[in-house]
């Protein structure tokens, strides 16, 4: 694909292929192709795959993206961005690496599980960040180099992009409302994922079991906030 091509909207349309169809996977193919993109989700659950083939419109292939044939499958030759999402870093790293060598594609982008491994995997030449939502940011925008500066800077500073997974349970649960949580000082909850719906939380939004809340917090206050938003109480479950 070429930097002409363009969508409904005069968005540039751009080809990208997505290693795995989990959470993070399956929000990123809804988003990316509601937006007139090409996506191409590789996944090796046949469940999951099933799950994708219904909910999104985004090009489902049932496989490992670590091995070559999904990949050359996947017309990963001509993808724009590869973008790894898995659980597991040490395949979002070799699928990563494989696009890069293989396939020569310009940007990998890699969701990082263990923080203690981010500072590899940009030194391998990938993008790597945990923040779902800076994820789907990262492959639209042009300005990502700025973009991870920006997020360094935050990180090696005083402050923090956190992402938070609300513990799922059997049933729906109805947390407190978010202005009653009391959010110690230099904490902000930036966005909340529920399923593939991204929400500006307000004082009286609630969250709900399953949610993954991004959050900027201060250093100093990041193990306070994360204990905050996974043992509050339920107005109802």
């Amino acid at each position: 694909m070429t930097g002409n091509n363009l969508s409904n909207g005069g968005v540039r349309k751009i080809h990208i292929v997505i290693s795995g169809g989990g959470k993070v996977g399956s929000f990123l193919a809804t988003k990316l192709s509601e937006k007139g993109h090409s996506v191409v989700v590789i996944e090796k659950d046949r469940e999951i795959c099933k799950k994708l083939a219904i909910i999104t419109s985004a090009l489902v292939i049932q496989g490992d993206a670590c091995d070559y044939r999904y990949q050359e499958e996947a017309h990963v030759d001509k993808a724009d961005v590869f973008a790894a999402v898995t659980g597991d870093d040490d395949d979002n790293l070799v699928a990563c690496q494989l696009a890069k060598t293989s396939f020569d594609v310009p940007r990998t982008v890699a969701r990082v599980n263990n923080p203690k491994n981010e500072r590899i995997f940009n030194l391998m030449g990938m993008q790597a960040i945990s923040s779902t939502t800076v994820i789907a940011h990262l492959i639209e925008e042009e300005t990502t180099v700025g973009d991870i500066i920006t997020l360094n800077i935050m990180r090696e500073g005083k402050f923090a992009i956190v992402e938070v997974e609300i513990p799922e349970s059997g049933e729906t649960c109805l947390y407190q409302a978010v202005k009653d949580l009391g959010l110690p000082s230099g904490c902000v909850l930036v966005s909340i994922i529920r399923a593939n719906e991204v929400i500006i939380p307000r004082g009286e939004d609630r969250l709900q079991s399953g949610d993954s809340v991004i959050a900027v917090t201060s250093l100093d206050q990041e193990v306070k906030l994360k204990k905050i938003l996974t043992t509050m109480s339920t107005d109802t479950c």
